[in-house]
């Protein structure tokens, strides 16, 4: 069985004006215009792409409103060991192989293979944990941008097809090196995390700060950034750990009856906050002798203390 790709003429890069494409999809965003214009060309070109930076920076936010605006699927994959080329491409159903033989129509498609026939985005999250086999089943759908399955017949990528993989540069723990061959196929976008007023902006888009005001986003915002300098952590939060941590805090404002960041309670009330958000988000160095509260509450004195008694008068 040969699946019939799309025309040229159903491609909604060909369709559309790309200028107009960036608008729409910039106004799904806080910040990232670089980011969106190098992506959307790339994609657009017809390139697959790796996007390296560290979670939370919104890499996913950006492919499904690209995918959105195109009107094409977005199909997630969690790269690991566990993900085989059986996982990626498909299997037929062994419940109806007993009845019927192996045919085309009892095939179940997988991500990759659905992909390819829908004209969707396949986006391999943690791509360097994927088994190097199943690497090769990449590769050759992105260089042939087909692929032959036994029993099923020739899958032809639709146009807009294309393989969007994602790696996290801070995290090196059961992750494997990528081959020049893979490199190859691949663009490749390097993303960071975004400045302190994009990241104030986002918590305020995701998350009501109720009586606390904006002064609650700011210090969230603020430790949260902070644990990406800490000497002892390997890896920080993400801008998600702000804004759990400003969920937490209005949460524990309410039970604890803090109106104001005036109030008394106020900065222990942060710390707690700070507690249950971050802490299973930061990855402490392998040879530091603490724990996480102790470097969040280091972090929690630096912000709440020090630097208010060194901004304060005489």
């Amino acid at each position: 069985m040969t699946d019939t790709a799309t025309t040229l003429e159903e491609n909604p890069v060909t369709t559309h004006n790309l200028a107009d494409n960036r608008r729409r999809v910039a106004a799904h965003l806080v910040g990232r215009e670089r980011e969106l214009e190098l992506t959307l060309a790339a994609v657009a070109a017809g390139r697959d792409i790796v996007l390296e930076g560290p979670p939370g920076t919104s890499k996913t936010t950006m492919l499904k409103a690209i995918t959105e605006e195109w009107g094409i699927p977005l199909l997630f994959v969690e790269g690991n060991a566990d993900l085989t080329p059986t996982k990626l491409v498909g299997h037929h159903n062994p419940a109806r192989v007993l009845r019927e033989d192996y045919s085309a129509d009892n095939f179940v498609a997988g991500p990759l293979t659905e992909a390819m026939r829908t004209g969707g985005f396949l986006y391999i999250e943690e791509f360097n944990r994927a088994p190097e086999d199943t690497l090769n089943t990449l590769l050759t759908a992105m260089a042939d941008r087909s692929l032959t399955i036994p029993r099923v017949g020739t899958i032809k990528a639709a146009p807009t097809f294309r393989v969007i993989a994602s790696m996290n540069p801070y995290d090196n723990v059961g992750t494997s090196r990528l081959s020049t061959s893979v490199h190859d196929r691949l663009n490749r976008l390097s993303i960071g995390y975004q400045d302190a007023e994009a990241e104030r902006g986002i918590v305020a888009l995701r998350a009501a700060t109720g009586a606390l005001g904006e002064q609650l986003i700011a210090d969230a915002v603020a430790v949260t950034r902070a644990t990406r300098r800490h000497p002892d952590i390997r890896q920080g939060s993400s801008v998600r750990g702000a804004i759990d941590l400003v969920l937490v805090a209005r949460e524990l404002a309410e039970l604890r009856g803090v109106e104001s960041p005036d109030d008394k309670g106020y900065r222990e009330l942060a710390y707690d906050a700070m507690v249950v958000a971050l802490s299973g988000r930061i990855h402490l160095d392998d040879a530091v002798e603490s724990t996480p509260e102790h470097v969040l509450r280091e972090i929690w004195e630096d912000h709440f203390i020090l630097e208010p008694a060194q901004a304060a008068p005489g």
